[in-house]
């Protein structure tokens, strides 16, 4: 079950597409993030839904927010589908331990082995604001995103 609306975000500390570390900490006081899973690169929904948040990219990393979408793929994969599909923003690997963060944040399957699309806006004191879960196959809405970012 996904964490729920006005709890604390649980803090984690994951490696980028680059290699750097990330951690939520690092944004808080500073930015708002929009913190969202997906379950695989290269995967026909997941590129999708990555190319469109990279076609908006000016309403999801600018002074006020932070976009960091976490994958269970190695650092390695994710370096390749950054490059591959002009992806400017941090692609996380949860890769190991295998799927610790999504665990925490309650949407990893066990019986797939990855994350679901599990979106979590976070606001600069590290309180959960707004979430969506949706299966594997369901693409979300990222105007549903910038209606809640406008509120906070």
């Amino acid at each position: 079950m996904a964490i729920e609306v006005a709890t604390l975000a649980p803090e984690f500390e994951l490696k980028d597409n680059h290699g750097r570390t990330v951690r939520l900490s690092d944004f808080r006081g500073e930015k708002n993030v929009v913190l969202l899973f997906y379950p695989f690169a290269f995967t026909g929904v997941c590129t999708g839904e990555l190319c469109e948040l990279r076609d908006n990219l000016p309403k999801f990393v600018n002074d006020d927010t932070q976009l960091l979408a976490v994958s269970n793929d190695s650092i390695h994969t994710l370096r390749v589908f950054a490059e591959q599909e002009g992806l400017e923003y941090p692609l996380l690997s949860d890769f190991w331990p295998h799927g610790e963060v999504s665990r925490a944040y309650g949407v990893f399957d066990e019986d797939k082995g990855c994350a679901v699309r599990g979106t979590f806006i976070i606001d600069k004191e590290g309180v959960v604001r707004w979430t969506v879960v949706n299966g594997l196959p369901d693409a979300r809405d990222l105007n549903e995103y910038l209606k809640v970012l406008d509120t906070i």
